[in-house]
């Protein structure tokens, strides 16, 4: 099986200015790929991969619950670029008030960010990923997209279900077109969101490994859905 070459493709990374995100950047930046990054703080992202050529690299603010930031990323990664092959969907957030107790305004803003964020720059992306050929969606889900476990994170999971069925709709409207969408679901990640410094849980290069695998993979090798396990459970 052969792999897709990353030189000369262009990927678009949110939620790329710490964690996960930041590990997934500096990985494909060794790999070749060119990087336009997205999140809210321009100084942050700035200190990711500083030793990628500029011509290598852009920068963008990008604000998850803002149409028109995803309009506007996407429009300057095709006139810097000249194109897109590769929309990572990293950025999210959690909030692990119960249930009963969980406000209201709380469980909007995770659904902003953490489903209609992805749908955004989704549609705008897709005609530019159609014309690659091979081009490639991968969402960051989690594992709270196949279980519940506990009250604390059910508005969170209702989010990352949500985002595992708007994956496997593109993985459907796209793939004539050459489109693979992937939906990556880790458990505990040692990132701000659990504890950077644990090391028994799945490290931040151990998921950009894997992303890098996934966008990598011809058309005809396409996996929809890939779980990450640190403990034993029925899920991963």
């Amino acid at each position: 099986m052969s792999s897709i070459s990353a030189d000369g493709r262009v990927v678009m990374l949110s939620g790329a200015n710490r964690g996960m995100g930041a590990a997934i950047a500096t990985r494909l930046a060794a790999d070749g790929y060119r990087l336009s990054l997205g999140a809210r703080r321009l100084d942050a992202l700035a200190q990711v991969a500083p030793d990628i050529g500029p011509d290598r690299v852009l920068l963008n603010y990008h604000e998850a619950t803002d149409f028109d930031s995803a309009r506007d990323w996407v429009q300057a990664t095709v006139d810097h670029f000249g194109g897109i092959d590769v929309l990572v969907n990293n950025a999210g957030i959690v909030d692990r008030t119960g249930l009963e107790s969980v406000e209201e305004a709380v469980l909007d803003e995770m659904w902003a960010v953490n489903v209609k964020g992805p749908l955004r720059l989704i549609r705008q992306a897709l005609p530019h990923l159609r014309r690659s050929g091979s081009g490639r969606v991968v969402n960051m889900a989690s594992l709270s997209a196949k279980r519940v476990k506990g009250d604390s994170i059910v508005g969170y999971s209702m989010t990352k279900y949500a985002l595992l069925a708007l994956s496997h709709a593109i993985r459907q409207i796209g793939w004539d077109d050459g489109v693979r969408v992937t939906a990556i679901c880790p458990g505990p990640v040692a990132t701000d969101m659990m504890d950077p410094d644990d090391d028994t849980i799945t490290q931040p290069e151990d998921v950009a490994d894997l992303v890098a695998t996934v966008i990598a993979l011809p058309n005809t090798a396409s996996v929809s859905e890939l779980l990450i396990g640190c403990r034993l459970e029925a899920w991963a």
